[in-house]
């Protein structure tokens, strides 16, 4: 694959050599990685809507709902559903981020390549595949099967119940997009309070040290639409947010996001989730 002009001018700027981006992945599916996407009962995945807005999503289902079929496919047995922004996106080829995570055991698989559905499933043709380190994952199981969507409400600004749930979070999920690149969803953690609200349309969030890939701060380099995905292990719900993302740099970068539109909704994730375990190198806050 050809180098990632975004990635580059981030090593560039952090001392970094430039065999860590996503010019160095594979596009095989190998059969590890098939093993372990047959564990699965989550995948999150990330793709720009008609405006070019990037939004994150999570489908659910049983172990075995998402099979590599193939060295380079991946099938997914569900579809976004009513009231998700990613809903009706895939009726023809859309360039798609995936990350499969298994939070009890800190592991996470990441792919990125074009999707496409094929009656009730989403075919991805892969272009990426890599696995991630288990760094600022909270270890955490699900205790009950996700319930019945329900929409609870779309909108431009931040309620009190959006940012009392970002303000307690320890994990939420980022898709980024870059023209010609392809587009990727990855995982960010830390204690609860790394996510800090700055107003009714904004928040902030340091981008901790991770493998030196910067997937997400290339793409965001080149373009800042971004959008992310907050999960609500309590009530089973999920919070999607769009906007945009500025990027200040410091002893590490800072995240700046403004919100464009969000969309929340219940019955999305299993409301039962043993308590977390937090990664011993998640930061202070």
């Amino acid at each position: 694959m050809r180098e990632h002009p975004g990635e580059v001018a981030v090593q560039r700027r952090n001392g970094v050599a430039h065999d860590r981006g996503s010019s160095r992945t594979r596009p095989e599916v190998p059969e590890v990685a098939a093993a372990f996407l047959r564990r699965q009962r989550m995948i999150v995945l990330g793709a720009a809507d008609d405006l070019g807005r990037p939004w994150a999503g999570a489908l659910t289902g049983p172990a075995g709902f998402a099979t590599a079929e193939g060295d380079r496919t991946i099938v997914l047995r569900a579809l976004p559903g009513a009231g998700d922004p990613l809903h009706g996106l895939f009726e023809a080829e859309r360039d798609v981020g995936l990350l499969a995570i298994e939070p009890h055991t800190r592991r996470r698989m990441r792919v990125n390549g074009v999707a496409v559905r094929a009656g009730d499933t989403l075919v991805v043709r892969t272009e990426q595949v890599y696995a991630n380190c288990p760094k600022y994952i909270q270890t955490r199981e699900p205790t009950s099967p996700p319930g019945t969507p329900v929409v609870l409400g779309h909108g431009g600004s931040l309620g009190r119940r959006h940012s009392d749930l970002i303000a307690a979070a320890d994990t939420f999920f980022i898709a980024t997009r870059a023209e010609g690149l392809g587009a990727d969803v990855s995982h960010r953690g830390g204690n609860p309070g790394f996510v800090r609200v700055t107003g009714p349309r904004s928040l902030e969030f340091p981008d901790y040290p991770g493998n030196n890939m910067y997937m997400t701060l290339g793409n965001l380099e080149l373009d800042p639409a971004a959008g992310l995905l907050f999960p609500d292990w309590e009530r089973g719900g999920t919070l999607q947010l769009t906007g945009r993302a500025r990027v200040e740099w410091g002893a590490w970068p800072v995240v700046r996001f403004e919100l464009d539109a969000y969309a929340h909704r219940e019955g999305t994730l299993p409301a039962g989730w043993t308590a977390p375990g937090y990664h011993r190198f998640n930061p202070a806050v």
